[in-house]
């Protein structure tokens, strides 16, 4: 798998570290437990789209493109890296923003992701939950084109064929880590959504010959919905990268038993998760993503289906900014 043949733009400082976590896997008494830190991204605070964002606005910057286009959540992580790395390339960033929180407060609309979106400059477009994206993006399209422009549209998430690049990336990355550091990795953990993280990484690593279980813990779907979403998106990177047959069905496992009543709302598991790592190892994790998805290692620990003798690494995707949105919906 040669991703040096994809057009690239460097954007992100790499490889990020991959530390242990000794008073946590002391806390919870069971494997020891590793962190591979994309939140070290360096882009905005950084996170996992900038990975992804290197291969997105690679392939916009060799199409000639001056403004992007793209669609997130009001408190999105990818919009954030997305609209900073318009910026630094020189582009306009044209946001599509959802309103996927019922009833969300002053503080979840204005501060956060959203408000470091207005630091950067994009223009932001909000819309009702439940919109059709798809139509809308292509309405934007064409204005930003009738203008003059030469847009570039990027996926929610970032999460294409090309997107996932990034995570491909990623699975060699840690394997040549996992070599460095004489580690026997047992489980990578990660937060699953738009799917191109949790598509990247398998392929990265199902490409390699690596037979390393990764579960994603799901934040916006249910299983069935969310595995046949991430496995699609894998045979698609797997068949860009020039490797067809190394991705299986079961190598997609989701648990989405840790969204709580739904996408960006709080659920207790996940603002224990929260606070559990920041006084233990001076961690911040997000609400949204990776707090619930430790959420879901967490539990997993406590019930034994991750054991003491194992060694698990969990993703860290970023996402801080976003705690700031929920200053006043967690619980200190």
């Amino acid at each position: 798998m040669q991703l040096s043949r994809f057009p690239r733009v460097s954007l992100a400082h790499l490889p990020t570290p991959l530390e242990h976590m000794p008073r946590l896997s002391e806390h919870l008494g069971g494997p020891d437990i590793f962190v591979k830190r994309d939140d070290c991204t360096g882009l905005a605070t950084g996170g996992n789209k900038t990975r992804k964002l290197e291969f997105s606005m690679g392939e916009a910057v060799q199409k000639g493109a001056d403004t992007i286009i793209t669609v997130g959540a009001i408190q999105s992580n990818h919009v954030r890296q997305t609209a900073a790395a318009a910026c630094k390339l020189g582009m306009k960033c044209e946001v599509l923003l959802e309103h996927r929180v019922g009833e969300p407060s002053e503080t979840y609309t204005t501060s956060g992701n959203v408000f470091l979106d207005r630091v950067f400059g994009a223009n932001l477009r909000e819309y009702p939950g439940g919109t059709d994206f798809e139509t809308e993006m292509q309405a934007v399209t064409r204005e930003i084109a009738d203008g003059g422009g030469m847009p570039y549209v990027v996926p929610g998430g970032a999460s294409n064929p090309v997107g996932a690049l990034g995570y491909v990336g990623c699975g060699i990355e840690l394997l040549e880590q996992f070599g460095e550091q004489d580690l026997q990795v047992d489980h990578i953990v990660s937060a699953t959504g738009s799917a191109g993280t949790h598509a990247g990484l398998v392929v990265g690593l199902r490409g390699s010959g690596s037979d390393l279980p990764i579960l994603g813990f799901g934040v916006n779907a249910p299983q069935d919905v969310q595995e046949e979403r991430v496995y699609k998106l894998a045979l698609a990177t797997a068949e860009l990268v020039g490797a067809p047959d190394c991705v299986s069905r079961d190598d997609i496992i989701a648990d989405c038993n840790y969204i709580g009543p739904g996408y960006g709302q709080t659920t207790e598991s996940m603002n224990e998760a929260i606070l559990m790592l920041a006084r233990l190892e001076g961690l911040l994790f997000d609400p949204v993503y990776s707090g619930k998805a430790l959420a879901g290692m967490i539990d997993y620990i406590r019930k034994g289906h991750f054991t003491a003798g194992q060694k698990i690494v969990f993703l860290h995707t970023g996402g801080s900014a976003g705690l700031f949105a929920y200053a006043d919906a967690l619980t200190l």
